[in-house]
């Protein structure tokens, strides 16, 4: 069982035998079973279990157990165990502080929370007199405002457990306008791209005003007090409810009793009671001056506000949020949306606008019965996406000193210090001491870039042209050597054969070096008998008839004894190296040309080798132009021919 991860069951409607289920009164049988594991780790014995409410989507379920203690609640957190950390201890610290608040029971180790199939647990108190108040009777909405100040007041200065995930919104405001502004931007987009659809042109002729309303409105926001007040920290401000309402702040004994308090972070406390304000006026229809001046002095009573709170109150009311709340959807089912639910949307919310700015600037007066806060100009306070658990408690500007630097200076007292500066993407800056971080423009921005990309391409260009040249070099030096190394073996070519060739003449022998044997017959290597044969012709040096023996040792019959010698003529192998005879070049060429009928064209040539029976002449003419500088002193010797033979 402990290897069953809680996950959302949402996706059981598409089953047939589930679609008649209400899955908000449904969880599975694994949670379920989890559920009695968990209540075993508590002092208490249960003896009935229901269901209250769950979420189906996210993974989170609520029961009513029936215990030897009295009524308990068990309560399954969606959340990461982390983040859920952070609210089971919020919980805790407000309770300390006298909230009207479900106490949390402990385990029998001690523990507040128990942590099965991947989520947090807890037990609670269970409160049996708890009532809503009136929605519609402006009594009790003072009255739930008032129990919502109440609330805030007493979660200031809360620090949460170190194991926890730290919440927090406040530094988030801007970042949230700005999305907000984006998403309208998308809804134009949406509505271009699916013009045939019911509320697209409704959509298109309505988008200019709450996209001038935005605008107008986070340009006030830039210019109020923001930065002044969330530099006095997170601890400050204490904790918002951020889903405080009708149905989570109930009556109770001593007054209202704030439940359900999974979804806690830091943030300014006015979000929640903007979010009241606003969500009954869009559900009346139209602003009501007198119902939202009752709520604001009921909160006031209990948590005090001074101008610069009701001015970012005020702010937060005028910006279009129950716009975007309603028209949201059109992102996510966007045919479907606009041909169903959204021209019914849109003539709710433009009904209720009509009022809305009289309304707002009506009540913009009441600023002054409210007393200026005590907010001093800091030199920087976060605003932006920016990573905000990292930052100190007490809402610190995100800038580091460093004493110690390295750097000169002359006067410390002029805060020539070096400074580390957190941008909103959460990379670090270093600005040297002096100096104030300032937001470039578009137009130095790209001067900059460019004279990055400038010293970067001469840098790269310089180390490309060293790269070249060497290599360059490289080439011309294995040029050169080469050129060199072919020089020198000409020249100890023609010296090799000037040392070791004799003065063609009659009974004289010419002895090749003992290299020109054929590598054929190294031990060991196996070659075809034919291809060895044929080879023995390029490597062997040839027959040669002793001037003693009387007759040459070729397989044909020579001139002089008209015997057939040992050669392939015969049939017999080839003949071994020994002397022989040579017959000078001049006298080859004038024996072939004489075949050849006196012409020194290549076809005249080919029928005087075939005169003489020459088969090999053209492959050894060819090969080398040596063996045209040399005469072909070795022709006979290569062909294996007797010396002497008259061609």
């Amino acid at each position: 069982m402990e290897q069953y991860q809680i996950v959302p069951w949402d996706d059981l409607s598409s089953d047939e035998s589930m679609r008649s289920l209400n899955l908000e009164q449904y969880v599975p049988p694994e949670v379920e079973k989890l559920a009695y594991e968990v209540m075993k780790s508590y002092d208490m014995s249960v003896s009935g279990m229901t269901l209250i409410t769950s979420k189906p989507d996210k993974g989170g379920a609520i029961w009513r157990i029936e215990t030897n203690r009295g009524p308990r609640s068990l309560k399954v957190l969606h959340r990461t165990p982390q983040r859920s950390l952070f609210s089971v201890g919020a919980q805790e610290y407000v309770v300390s502080k006298g909230a009207r608040v479900p106490g949390i029971i402990l385990t029998k180790d001690g523990r507040n929370s128990v942590e099965a199939g991947g989520k947090l647990w807890i037990v609670t108190d269970w409160i049996d007199t708890l009532t809503p108040v009136m929605k519609i009777d402006l009594e009790g909405a003072r009255t739930l405002c008032h129990g919502l100040g109440e609330f805030h007041q007493w979660s200031k200065g809360y620090e949460p457990p170190a194991e926890a995930g730290k919440s927090s919104r406040i530094f988030k405001w801007e970042s949230q306008y700005q999305k907000i502004m984006t998403k309208i931007g998308w809804f134009r987009h949406i509505a271009n791209a699916y013009p045939n659809t019911e509320a697209s042109g409704h959509l298109l002729s309505v988008l200019d005003t709450f996209e001038g309303q935005a605008r107008d409105i986070l340009k006030r926001f830039q210019e109020s007090a923001y930065k002044r007040m969330v530099a006095k920290g997170e601890a400050h401000w204490g904790l918002a409810h951020q889903d405080y309402g009708w149905s989570n702040g109930q009556m109770g004994p001593g007054g209202i009793w704030v439940i359900d308090l999974d979804g806690v972070a830091f943030d300014l406390p006015i979000r929640d009671l903007r979010k009241i304000i606003t969500s009954t006026m869009d559900d009346m229809g139209a602003w009501d001056l007198e119902w939202i001046r009752g709520v604001i002095d009921a909160y006031h009573s209990a948590n005090p506000l001074d101008q610069e709170t009701f001015e970012l109150l005020w702010i937060d009311m005028a910006f279009p949020n129950e716009f975007y709340k309603h028209v949201k959807e059109v992102v996510f089912t966007p045919v479907e949306f606009m041909n169903t639910e959204l021209n019914a949307i849109l003539d709710r919310v433009v009904a209720t606008e009509t009022n809305k700015w009289d309304v707002l600037r009506e009540l913009e007066k009441d600023k002054t019965k409210y007393a200026v806060g005590d907010y001093p100009d800091v030199t920087a306070a976060p605003s932006g996406p920016y990573r905000y658990k990292d930052y100190a408690k007490e809402g610190a500007a995100p800038i580091v000193e460093i004493p110690g630097s390295k750097r000169k200076r002359k006067d410390k007292d002029k805060g020539d210090a070096i400074r580390i500066v957190l941008n909103p993407d959460g990379k670090a800056k270093i600005i040297p001491g002096g100096e104030t971080p300032r937001k470039l423009s578009k137009k130095e921005e790209k001067k900059l870039a460019k004279k990055e990309a400038k010293k970067l391409s001469k840098k790269q260009l310089k180390k490309l042209s060293k790269k070249k040249e060497e290599k360059l070099s490289k080439q011309e030096e294995k040029k050169l050597s080469k050129k060199e190394l072919k020089k020198l073996s000409k020249k100890k070519l023609r010296k090799l054969q000037r040392s070791e060739q004799l003065p063609s003449q009659e009974g004289v022998a010419v002895r090749k070096p003992e290299k020109a044997v054929s590598p054929l017959r190294q031990p060991g290597k196996a070659v075809s008998p034919e291809r060895e044969r044929m080879k023995r012709y390029k490597y062997r040096t040839g027959p040669a008839a002793s001037p003693a023996a009387g007759k040459p040792k070729s397989g044909k019959p020579s001139a002089a004894s008209g015997q057939k010698s040992r050669g392939t003529a015969a049939g017999g192998q080839p003949p071994k190296r020994s002397t022989s005879t040579s017959k000078s070049g001049a006298a080859v060429r004038d024996g072939l040309k004489k075949a050849a009928g006196g012409s020194r064209t290549r076809s005249a040539w080919n029928k005087g080798k075939k005169k003489v029976g020459v088969k090999l002449y053209l492959t050894a003419y060819r090969d080398s132009k040596s063996a045209r500088r040399t005469g072909l002193e070795h022709f006979d010797d290569l062909h294996g021919e007797a010396a002497g033979t008259e061609y």
